[in-house]
């Protein structure tokens, strides 16, 4: 191992477990021990709001982009462009995380025993601690990315996951030993994990390639013989974070803002419908499948331009056999996106429904890890693989870059 593999390793692995210590601090005023509503729900850390509302408020800025070609110039103007957009994202991050904050801290103030002095300064602080909370994790998780090993978000996100599962175990074990479920149950859904892992490694690792052919041609005072490439294009080139944890944000922020305005007392229509679209329920499962469905085509149209991609061929004397440069090469990529990206699509919707769909159906499974956590913990550790790879390369005799 080379020192500048130990020494990125060892950033991620500190900067990871300072990110486990900051969910162990509960805001300031909250009865950790004490009272009935303490009981009954998890601390709330000042990390209690994750990394979400920084990726729904980074979908929101990627779905503008897509339909208005200024905000997408601006992307591909350099990283002059890239820091306006970082910057609009963060604006869009705050804003979001001190509504969601705001609606917390002041449900909060309303349940019976868990705030020691429930006022307007409790809502205050507990507002600020939970938004600073998003902001110190955007920060962590560039440093990681920067500086560490591996993608800072999805680490923060795999390392949440993963910090559940050895309580998961011992439940599982305790409801083993009292007769709760069966071995032959647990066995089945052990099984059926596996051969959602296989398909994930399946499916992250294949791609559609396209074939290409260079002309000869000179530059400078070398000449470039003709050759034959291809253009791989990821079956899933959404990518694994944004659309499976933004999705659920999409379905709740409707009704989190219609409750706000017109309020959400017993028997209105708001609590009604928010009643009908929790975990679990068939209009969740329906309009959560549209939502990933949707954020999957959103993001591969913001990630790959079939026009930008065909002028960038012509620009270096590259053609696809049988198609014509220009706008038919365009429209030849924009079919095979489009067929690639209703595969990655589904593919994606059928992960993140997998708990919901039997649950639905009074099968649920006897573990938290659902399709979509699964999804990001696997990728995490295949992207893990791919950059160790690339550093152990780069730096064979521990030479700093």
């Amino acid at each position: 191992m080379s020192r500048e593999l130990a020494r990125r390793i060892a950033f991620t692995i500190g900067a990871l477990l300072l990110f486990r210590l900051g969910t162990q601090i509960p805001v300031a005023g909250v009865a950790v021990h004490g009272g009935f509503a303490a009981n009954k729900i998890a601390p709330l850390s000042i990390f209690s709001l994750s990394l979400f509302p920084y990726l729904t408020a980074a979908i929101l800025v990627q779905l503008v982009a897509v339909v208005w070609r200024r905000l997408r110039a601006l992307e591909r103007s350099g990283e002059a462009g890239r820091r306006k957009l970082a910057r609009i994202t963060l604006i869009l991050t705050l804003l979001l995380a001190t509504f969601q904050a705001f609606g917390i801290a002041s449900t909060m103030r309303q349940m019976p025993g868990l705030v020691v002095h429930p006022g307007d300064w409790f809502v205050l602080s507990a507002t600020v601690s939970l938004v600073g909370g998003v902001f110190v994790l955007i920060w962590l998780s560039e440093q990681i990315t920067r500086r560490g090993i591996g993608n800072g978000l999805a680490l923060v996100l795999t390392v949440s996951i993963v910090a559940s599962l050895p309580s998961d175990v011992a439940t599982l074990l305790t409801q083993l030993r009292r007769g709760a479920i069966s071995g032959n149950v647990l066995v089945s859904n052990a099984v059926f994990l596996i051969v959602v892992v296989a398909l994930i490694v399946f499916v992250e690792r294949a791609r559609r390639n396209v074939p290409v052919q260079f002309a000869a041609r000179r530059v400078g005072e070398r000449s470039l013989p003709s050759r034959s490439a291809v253009l791989p294009l990821k079956i899933n080139s959404a990518g694994y974070l944004l659309p499976v944890t933004v999705a659920p944000w999409a379905i709740s922020l409707p009704v989190i803002f219609a409750g706000f305005i017109f309020g959400a007392d017993d028997g209105s229509w708001v609590e009604t419908i928010s009643a009908h679209l929790q975990f679990g329920e068939k209009a969740h499962i329906v309009f959560g499948s549209i939502a990933v469905f949707a954020l999957a085509f959103v993001y591969t149209a913001f990630v790959i331009d079939p026009d930008h991609a065909a002028e960038s061929l012509a620009r270096q004397g590259g053609v696809i056999p049988g198609v014509t440069p220009g706008e038919a090469t365009a429209s030849y990529l924009d079919r095979v996106v489009s067929l690639t990206t209703v595969i990655g699509a589904s593919y994606l919707t059928a992960l993140s429904l997998i708990p919901e769909v039997f649950l639905a159906y009074g099968n649920a499974l006897v573990y938290k890890m659902g399709g979509g956590a699964a999804l990001i913990v696997v990728c995490t550790i295949l992207d893990l693989q791919t950059q160790v790879r690339e550093v152990s390369l780069t730096n064979p005799g521990g030479v700093r870059r």
